[in-house]
């Protein structure tokens, strides 16, 4: 009896220990803002180059614990094609290509593959910008703008669009909301989420491309070939310069998970 009883009360603990231990998982329609550290030139970088960012905001995963501010994610050139002036009259100029996959996210000495795609990129103009409080003396609150059009005033918790409606909310600093569904000028139609997630400087709206000038996303790895991001230039060298940011949404669970 005492031996039956004492392997009862060691079967309860095991099992206490493995769902105390039960690790987090980045769940579909998680957001990832990040950061590229380095810029990526199409005219300097070759297949199979590194390429490096980091999250700007605290990530939640689906157990309730968090990413950290600063966790690193990684990826890799997968083509690149720089800008070459035809001078031949009359001549349509061959297009610059740049195209970079998403391969995996860090954290807590754990690497977690990612399948994402690329709801908005901004590059670093427009992210300065929603730094920056409002240039009118008309607002004494110092109100800066997301990357989309939504307000943050830093005296309030709420966060609201142009037309005055709360969208989301300050916590923990950073900026959360529900995803809104959106076409912004990128292949992908951004979808709407009923859950709360990160959104670092984007807007809950925030679709496509942002301060890009005369380059087009082709792809934002919301098809066939997901983690995927192609940009494309006519005009010079497809380009993302360090200090760019990107607003990753993740489109379906991941076969490792972060151990705590």
């Amino acid at each position: 009896m005492k031996l039956s009883l004492f392997a009862g009360i060691s079967i309860l603990s095991v099992s206490f220990v493995v769902a105390q231990a039960e690790p987090g998982k980045l769940s579909p329609g998680t957001t990832l803002p990040i950061q590229f550290e380095r810029s990526i030139d199409s005219s300097h970088v070759h297949a199979g180059d590194a390429v490096a960012a980091k999250t700007t905001q605290v990530v939640k995963l689906d157990n309730g614990e968090v990413l950290p501010a600063g966790a690193r994610v990684t990826g890799h050139v997968l083509a690149a094609r720089g800008f070459a002036f035809d001078k031949t009259p009359y001549a349509r100029q061959s297009a610059s290509t740049l195209t970079i996959h998403f391969d995996s996210i860090q954290a807590k000495g754990e690497t977690l593959p990612l399948r994402v795609y690329v709801r908005a990129i901004a590059d670093p103009f427009a992210v300065w910008d929603s730094e920056r409080p409002q240039a009118t003396d008309m607002d004494p609150l110092s109100t800066t703008t997301q990357i989309g059009g939504d307000l943050v005033v830093p005296s309030q918790k709420e966060v609201t669009s142009q037309d005055g409606d709360t969208v989301g909310y300050k916590r923990h600093g950073g900026v959360y909301a529900h995803l809104i569904s959106a076409t912004g000028n990128g292949p992908a139609t951004c979808d709407a989420s009923d859950t709360e997630q990160s959104m670092g400087h984007f807007s809950a709206s925030a679709c496509g491309l942002y301060g890009f000038t005369d380059v087009t996303m082709l792809d934002a790895g919301n098809g066939a070939d997901s983690s995927t991001l192609t940009l494309s230039a006519r005009r010079r060298s497809a380009k993302i310069w360090a200090k760019s940011e990107a607003l990753l949404e993740v489109l379906g669970d991941n076969s490792k998970t972060i151990s705590q």
